[in-house]
Protein backbone atom coordinates (compact mmCIF):
# COMPACT_ATOMS: atom_id res chain seq x y z
CA UNK A 1 0.00 0.00 0.00
CA UNK A 2 2.79 2.87 1.35
CA UNK A 3 4.65 1.84 -2.55
CA UNK A 4 1.41 2.35 -4.56
CA UNK A 5 0.79 5.59 -2.71
CA UNK A 6 4.56 6.80 -2.83
CA UNK A 7 3.95 6.22 -6.85
CA UNK A 8 0.72 8.06 -6.92
CA UNK A 9 2.32 11.15 -5.15
CA UNK A 10 5.55 10.47 -7.80
CA UNK A 11 3.15 10.30 -10.88
CA UNK A 12 1.58 13.36 -9.55
CA UNK A 13 4.49 15.50 -9.35
CA UNK A 14 5.69 14.21 -12.94
CA UNK A 15 1.65 15.65 -14.21
CA UNK A 16 2.43 18.84 -12.38
CA UNK A 17 5.30 19.52 -14.37
CA UNK A 18 6.63 23.12 -14.93
CA UNK A 19 6.61 25.37 -17.89
CA UNK A 20 8.62 27.70 -19.31
CA UNK A 21 7.39 29.99 -22.35
CA UNK A 22 10.03 32.89 -23.60
CA UNK A 23 9.23 35.81 -26.04
CA UNK A 24 11.65 37.93 -28.07
CA UNK A 25 11.40 41.13 -30.22
CA UNK A 26 14.60 40.82 -31.81
CA UNK A 27 15.26 44.07 -30.18
CA UNK A 28 18.94 44.04 -28.55
CA UNK A 29 18.24 43.53 -24.38
CA UNK A 30 19.42 46.11 -22.07
CA UNK A 31 20.37 45.49 -18.55
CA UNK A 32 16.69 47.08 -17.04
CA UNK A 33 14.27 44.47 -15.77
CA UNK A 34 11.16 43.89 -14.41
CA UNK A 35 10.52 40.64 -12.30
CA UNK A 36 7.60 39.58 -10.60
CA UNK A 37 8.42 36.06 -8.96
CA UNK A 38 4.69 35.94 -7.72
CA UNK A 39 2.16 36.77 -10.30
CA UNK A 40 -1.03 35.91 -9.02
CA UNK A 41 -3.28 33.86 -11.19
CA UNK A 42 -6.63 32.28 -9.90
CA UNK A 43 -8.36 29.34 -10.93
CA UNK A 44 -6.20 27.13 -13.28
CA UNK A 45 -5.09 30.03 -15.00
CA UNK A 46 -8.17 30.68 -16.24
CA UNK A 47 -8.03 34.32 -14.51
CA UNK A 48 -4.25 35.22 -15.59
CA UNK A 49 -2.25 37.38 -13.50
CA UNK A 50 -2.74 41.50 -14.34
CA UNK A 51 -0.63 42.93 -17.43
CA UNK A 52 3.00 43.73 -16.29
CA UNK A 53 3.71 47.57 -16.94
CA UNK A 54 6.08 48.41 -19.13
CA UNK A 55 6.00 51.44 -20.38
CA UNK A 56 7.59 53.74 -17.46
CA UNK A 57 10.85 51.16 -16.82
CA UNK A 58 11.11 50.42 -20.30
CA UNK A 59 10.98 53.62 -22.19
CA UNK A 60 12.59 51.96 -25.28
CA UNK A 61 10.24 49.48 -25.75
CA UNK A 62 10.81 45.30 -24.78
CA UNK A 63 13.50 43.16 -25.78
CA UNK A 64 11.91 39.74 -24.08
CA UNK A 65 9.35 38.42 -21.78
CA UNK A 66 9.90 34.99 -20.10
CA UNK A 67 7.15 33.66 -17.88
CA UNK A 68 7.25 30.01 -15.92
CA UNK A 69 6.13 28.78 -13.22
CA UNK A 70 8.84 27.25 -11.04
CA UNK A 71 8.34 23.94 -8.49
CA UNK A 72 7.37 26.34 -5.72
CA UNK A 73 4.91 28.07 -7.49
CA UNK A 74 3.73 24.95 -8.99
CA UNK A 75 3.33 23.23 -5.31
CA UNK A 76 1.39 26.40 -4.17
CA UNK A 77 -0.60 25.66 -6.66
CA UNK A 78 -1.18 22.34 -5.75
CA UNK A 79 -1.63 22.90 -2.34
CA UNK A 80 -4.15 25.49 -3.10
CA UNK A 81 -5.81 22.55 -5.57
CA UNK A 82 -5.60 25.37 -8.41
CA UNK A 83 -7.67 27.83 -6.76
CA UNK A 84 -4.49 30.10 -6.29
CA UNK A 85 -1.55 29.25 -9.34
CA UNK A 86 1.42 32.20 -9.42
CA UNK A 87 3.82 31.97 -12.04
CA UNK A 88 7.49 34.41 -12.61
CA UNK A 89 7.17 37.11 -15.26
CA UNK A 90 10.38 38.40 -15.97
CA UNK A 91 11.01 41.14 -18.67
CA UNK A 92 14.05 42.22 -20.03
CA UNK A 93 14.07 45.77 -21.31
CA UNK A 94 15.23 46.93 -24.79
CA UNK A 95 18.46 48.81 -25.23
CA UNK A 96 17.78 52.70 -27.03
CA UNK A 97 17.63 52.92 -30.17
CA UNK A 98 21.19 53.98 -31.33
CA UNK A 99 21.12 56.46 -33.83
CA UNK A 100 22.85 56.22 -36.70
CA UNK A 101 26.14 57.88 -37.60
CA UNK A 102 25.26 61.24 -38.64
CA UNK A 103 21.78 61.71 -38.64
CA UNK A 104 21.00 64.82 -37.40
CA UNK A 105 17.97 65.69 -35.09
CA UNK A 106 14.82 68.70 -35.04
CA UNK A 107 14.05 69.20 -31.63
CA UNK A 108 10.40 69.73 -30.69
CA UNK A 109 9.40 70.91 -27.02
CA UNK A 110 6.78 68.79 -25.26
CA UNK A 111 4.07 71.79 -25.09
CA UNK A 112 3.99 72.14 -28.91
CA UNK A 113 0.72 72.22 -30.92
CA UNK A 114 -0.44 69.56 -33.60
CA UNK A 115 0.29 71.66 -36.42
CA UNK A 116 4.14 72.65 -35.05
CA UNK A 117 4.48 68.74 -34.35
CA UNK A 118 3.09 68.31 -38.05
CA UNK A 119 5.50 70.61 -39.95
CA UNK A 120 8.64 69.09 -37.39
CA UNK A 121 7.58 65.61 -39.03
CA UNK A 122 7.02 66.94 -42.76
CA UNK A 123 10.70 69.22 -42.46
CA UNK A 124 12.19 66.02 -41.04
CA UNK A 125 10.87 63.73 -43.72
CA UNK A 126 12.38 66.58 -46.41
CA UNK A 127 15.81 66.70 -45.13
CA UNK A 128 16.16 63.34 -44.68
CA UNK A 129 15.57 62.74 -48.21
CA UNK A 130 17.93 65.60 -49.42
CA UNK A 131 21.03 64.56 -46.81
CA UNK A 132 19.97 60.85 -47.38
CA UNK A 133 20.39 59.89 -43.67
CA UNK A 134 17.90 59.52 -40.84
CA UNK A 135 16.65 62.63 -39.09
CA UNK A 136 15.18 62.19 -35.72
CA UNK A 137 12.03 64.21 -34.18
CA UNK A 138 13.00 64.53 -30.46
CA UNK A 139 10.94 66.20 -27.84
CA UNK A 140 12.50 68.74 -25.52
CA UNK A 141 10.85 68.95 -21.91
Amino acid sequence: MRSRSCLLVAFGLVLSGCYHATIETGAKPSTVTIEHKWASGWIYGLVPPKTVETAAKCTTGVSRVETQESFVNGLVGILTLGIYTPMEIDVTCAEGAAEAEGATSLLVPDSASVATWQAAINAAAAKSEVEGRPVYVQVVR
